[in-house]
């Protein structure tokens, strides 16, 4: 990601590889807070990983979905940590193997949560269905940005045009909408998965408190990626509106 010289009589400095110091730090600060709530979010997934219930995630997936009234949903476990999504195109809920296997809290919660997508589904949530109708327009704008990242670093002298500036601005705003709009859907997943906890026979078994703060620093995540890319595009925005002043 680099700012394009302005014209050849112009001069501007430089950090590391062409980018600007501005970039660097605000790339740094915001991988740092990213840092930080993905830590924060292992470390409480780790402590609730410690207080255990009498179902395993894949139980607590198959019951929330049998009470929601949704039969047509698969419950299945997939490799890796913290992995776990709902698919609406094959209509799967994947837990992590951590989740899937275990029978705690942690594994409750993020197991409920991501049944709460698959009730969304079901129930046509306008957030979720316009998320989904953004997932390829945002592939293809994350895939663009990086093209462009690469010709910026491998050709800095070679930008005297401000087409490859617009270009990555337009992108980092439907990635930046994107992000956005994954808010309430995450949230509201989250509220969904609360409530069928709460009325549900897992009430009795488990401390909701700890289901809550562990589906909180999850959402954190979200709220931080949106909040960066949000501030890269000022960042960008603010080149252009230089530029044209």
């Amino acid at each position: 990601m680099m700012e394009p010289v302005l014209s050849a009589g112009n001069s501007m400095v430089l950090g590391f590889m062409g980018i600007p110091p501005t970039l660097l730090l605000l790339i740094g600060a915001t991988m740092l807070v990213s840092f930080l709530a993905q830590f924060q979010l292992k470390r409480r997934f780790a402590q609730h990983s410690r207080e255990p219930i009498p179902a395993t995630g894949k139980q607590v997936a198959e019951q929330m979905l049998k009470e929601c009234g949704i039969d047509d949903v698969q419950v299945i476990s997939v490799p890796g940590q913290l992995t776990d999504h709902y698919n609406p195109i094959n209509k799967t809920v994947n837990l992590s193997e951590v989740v899937y296997h275990m029978n705690n809290v942690a594994a409750a919660a993020v197991a409920a949560h991501e049944c709460g997508h698959a009730v969304q589904h079901a129930k046509a949530y306008r957030w979720l269905t316009m998320r989904s109708k953004l997932v390829p327009v945002t592939q293809f704008a994350s895939k663009t940005m990086n093209i462009v990242m690469w010709i910026s670093i491998l050709g800095v002298f070679a930008l005297q045009t401000p087409i490859f500036l617009w270009v990555y601005v337009a992108c980092l705003a439907m990635t930046t909408l994107f992000a956005f709009i994954t808010l309430p859907v995450e949230f509201d997943a989250s509220k969904r998965a609360m409530a069928w906890l709460r009325t549900s026979g897992m009430s009795g078994t488990m401390k909701q408190d700890k289901a809550e703060n562990a589906l909180f620093w999850a959402a954190m995540t979200y709220v931080v990626a949106a909040l960066s890319s949000l501030a890269m595009l000022i960042y960008y925005l603010s080149i252009i509106l230089g530029r044209r002043n």
